[in-house]
């Protein structure tokens, strides 16, 4: 069963989603470790954050939650935008959204939440959210 840092991918959707200059993903992490020790919420190891972040960014592109911003758009070939299933993963897991706890937890039940298929599955279902 695989488990995800679910705070840090939300973290790294909100940038893609707000962002239009390169992505820094390793950036995002340093920012949200600072954010969670100011908040007593972070004693971890922050290179192996940074690793996480950067992983993750390479899995949501891989599998098709982000996609290199268009040129036209002013994609550079290091900033993106997110996809259909992008945006529903980050409505999902939004922390700024009363109860996403739940579909954050019935997300960790799976196998791996991030299959594309999987999460299809999960996020169709209703009483998810």
């Amino acid at each position: 069963m695989s488990t995800y840092n679910w705070d840090l991918i939300e973290r790294l959707l909100h940038e893609v989603q707000n962002g239009e200059g390169s992505f820094a993903p390793r950036k995002y992490a340093e920012q949200e470790a600072a954010e969670k020790a100011t908040a007593g919420e972070f004693n971890g190891d922050l290179d192996a954050l940074k690793k996480t972040a950067a992983d993750y960014e390479a899995l949501l592109f891989k599998r098709g939650f982000i996609e290199s911003r268009p040129e036209d758009e002013g994609g550079n070939g290091e900033n993106f935008i997110l996809t259909p299933l992008g945006a529903r993963l980050l409505a999902l897991i939004d922390s700024s959204i009363p109860g996403n706890n739940h579909p954050r937890q019935v997300l960790d039940e799976q196998a791996d939440a991030l299959d594309p298929a999987t999460f299809e599955v999960v996020a169709s279902k209703a009483q998810i959210a």
